[in-house]
């Protein structure tokens, strides 16, 4: 991954478009430059159709720029096939989304244990790894229990468990703690700290809250589909 440097994502004059070729073309990401060193735990802000969605798609291997380049580790993703792209999200990448994403007929065990079965681990590590996370979350307590019996805090704790399935090196959270009350959300932001701190994850944080953003390492403002702020925080010193 390489190594020498600790970059683990480089993104280089990163420019998305929609509509290409029609009237209606619009340019969302003018040119991002952007490097992520593993281990760091950053924050992407900006107002509402900054482009911050946008770009956590692309540093997701969910889209692909229409020019540029982007490198997770030493994969091109930009040259890289979709099928080879589904598998690099699956064990490199963990979501969390501020919707949760549940499966609404599953406990929050089989939640947990779903992207492994894609993964064709086993049923009995699937069933203790899932344990296991779910007792990171801080939600063994619950683990039988199905969505509509969880509050929005314990959804989100079970969602990051789910992104930890397959024990990726990166998290990308969008907006997680968006629809949480201020005390399930601090909680959120604890479990992320210890993610990154504890195990060692990369983790890259969209919200608008200014006083969550400072709590990370460093601060990537957008505006306007560009980088226009590259600060490091308080919580780097």
């Amino acid at each position: 991954m390489r190594k020498e440097n600790g970059i683990i994502i480089e993104l280089s004059k990163i420019v998305k478009k929609y509509y290409v070729g029609k009237p209606n073309e619009l340019e969302i990401l003018h040119g991002i430059d952007l490097q992520v060193n593993k281990g760091e735990f950053i924050s992407i802000t900006g107002e509402s159709g900054s482009g911050k969605s946008t770009l956590m798609n692309i540093i997701g291997a969910l889209d692909k720029p229409d020019s540029g380049g982007y490198k997770l580790g030493n994969i091109d993703i930009c040259n890289t096939k979709e099928g080879m792209l589904s598998e690099i999200r699956s064990r490199q990448i963990g979501f969390v989304f501020q919707t949760y994403n549940l499966v609404a007929r599953a406990t929050a065990r089989a939640n947990v244990e779903l992207p492994m079965l894609y993964n064709k681990v086993p049923k009995a590590e699937r069933r203790r790894r899932a344990e296991e996370l779910l007792e990171l979350v801080g939600m063994k307590d619950r683990m039988s229990h199905k969505p509509e019996e969880l509050s929005g805090g314990q959804k989100q704790r079970v969602a990051i468990a789910r992104a930890m399935a397959n024990n990726p090196g990166i998290l990308l959270a969008d907006e997680p703690t968006g629809a949480l009350d201020s005390a399930s959300g601090r909680n959120i932001m604890d479990i992320f700290h210890r993610l990154n701190k504890e195990h060692g994850k990369t983790i890259l944080l969209i919200t608008h809250s200014t006083e969550l953003a400072s709590e990370t390492g460093r601060v990537i403002t957008l505006c306007d589909g560009r980088i226009t702020g590259i600060r490091r925080s308080v919580a780097a010193c």
